[in-house]
């Protein structure tokens, strides 16, 4: 099934609130090998200005997750998360989000092409916390390969 380019335009619902808690930065900064006092330390934090401890600039995908998944359980959408790949993902800053935040995530199917074959999904995710400040903004992009054709047996 093809993806359908009627969604380009299309957000997903917000999602619950996240609570940005310095233990989960601080597993999350362990797991991609960062030794950044910043994302450990609140001492640390607090003399470069910050409130608290700061999260990696990759910590969104921990809160961008659940909007993939309603990209994959929206059958209307067709997507075959089976033949996806990867194809680009950025991040955005207004601030650093850090240990006390509570956001939210906001998915909007940005743009549906197709090339070579293949189709491509790009979406816009507006990071913001509950009383509505922009924190940051996810774009990723995935590529859906082309169903291989059927062996002529």
């Amino acid at each position: 099934m093809a993806l359908d380019p009627a969604y380009a335009g299309y957000s997903y619902p917000a999602s619950t609130p996240y609570l940005v808690g310095r233990e989960k930065i601080r597993e999350f900064a362990e797991a991609i090998g960062s030794v950044d006092a910043v994302h450990f330390d609140p001492e640390a934090a607090k003399a470069l200005g910050y409130p608290d401890v700061i999260a990696p600039p990759t910590f969104p995908i921990v809160l961008t997750n659940d909007q993939l998944n309603l990209l994959i359980a929206d059958e209307n959408l067709g997507l075959d998360f089976s033949r996806v790949v990867h194809g680009d993902q950025r991040y955005t800053y207004i601030r650093p989000i850090r240990a006390g935040d509570a956001l939210t995530c906001l998915c909007t199917i940005s743009e549906i092409t197709a090339r070579a074959g293949a189709e491509f999904l790009t979406t816009s995710t507006a990071i913001t916390t509950v009383e509505g400040e922009l924190v940051a903004t996810a774009v990723s992009r995935i590529v859906v390969r082309a169903a291989a054709p059927e062996s002529e047996n």
